[in-house]
């Protein structure tokens, strides 16, 4: 398996990537982007993504686009597929060594999940696709980040949308994989190759007040999650790598599984695309042009 962050030293770079986060239904705006740059003539030739970053992201890469690219996202993405109960998961819960608990375990049936996706990608492979796409995911034994580069994109994106407890993590290549949420929820790490980042990331909401046990894990998972993406995207700039961060612009809240936002959504990821267009056309020039040598004086 082809894992890790790419090699530092890569033969041809990439010029233009795009990375997105995970965020729900809101990953979705990233075709609204996609589709207002290539208006420009701006295409992509890497997409990296992330859980739902990552089924979004996989539309744009094997060049979907429209209103055929909405249609078939309402069925990537919907509430019924969180739906699928495992009966059996409840008797695990209660009696664990009789019914088999493990690492394995899920609350969730992936069966419709893994039904949808097949027949959107079918047996599409990430080295293969018309533009090159890398997914995160983490490795459930050690919680090392993983980043897939080869292989079927099916089960790519069933390892990072598994989310732990809910949906049964993927084995690949012997290893059993999650949600890459949980080790990098914006993945520009795995673009290190590339000359310029465009970036999609969603910074969580904090609970506005936490009076249950619920909303106290909601408050630890966000704070980690914010930080852990803000981390990487300031490691990304430090190393000087050119990152245009879009922002959505959003003038209302918008459920995780609100399918029927999609086109706003995609209408929001297009103007935001619009207010950075020079700045990402300016990084691309400035990435054509031949870097200054400096001389270091000890």
């Amino acid at each position: 398996m082809h894992d890790q962050t790419p090699s530092s030293h890569p033969a041809r770079p990439h010029r233009l990537a795009f990375v997105l986060g995970s965020g729900g239904v809101r990953s979705i705006a990233g075709l609204g982007i996609a589709e207002r740059l290539a208006r420009e003539g701006i295409r992509f030739d890497l997409v990296v993504g992330c859980s739902s970053g990552a089924l979004f992201g996989a539309q744009i890469a094997k060049g979907m686009h429209g209103e055929s690219a909405l249609r078939l996202a309402t069925t990537l993405w919907s509430a019924e597929l969180t739906e699928q109960r495992r009966w059996r998961s409840y008797l695990q819960l209660i009696v664990p060594k009789l019914a088999g608990f493990g690492a394995g375990f899920s609350l969730r049936d992936d069966r419709l999940i893994v039904q949808r996706i097949t027949r959107a990608f079918g047996g599409d492979r990430l080295e293969e696709l018309p533009t090159p796409m890398r997914v995160a995911a983490t490795e459930a034994a050690t919680g090392w980040p993983v980043v897939l580069s080869h292989g079927s994109v099916v089960d790519a994106l069933r390892a990072s949308m598994a989310v732990p407890i809910l949906f049964p993590g993927v084995v690949i290549d012997g290893r059993m994989l999650v949600d890459g949420v949980l080790s990098d929820p914006l993945p520009i790490a795995a673009a290190s190759d590339a000359r310029v980042v465009v970036s999609l990331g969603f910074h969580g909401s904090m609970p506005r007040r936490v009076d249950r046990l619920s909303r106290l894990v909601a408050q630890t998972s966000t704070t980690l999650i914010n930080n852990l993406m803000q981390a990487r995207t300031e490691a990304a700039q430090a190393g000087g790598q050119k990152v245009i961060t879009v922002e959505l612009d959003l003038d209302r809240r918008v459920g995780l599984w609100e399918t029927s936002a999609m086109p706003y959504l995609f209408d929001a990821g297009w103007r935001a695309a619009e207010a950075r267009l020079l700045d990402i056309v300016a990084a691309l020039e400035g990435a054509q042009a031949p870097q200054p040598q400096l001389d270091f004086i000890d």
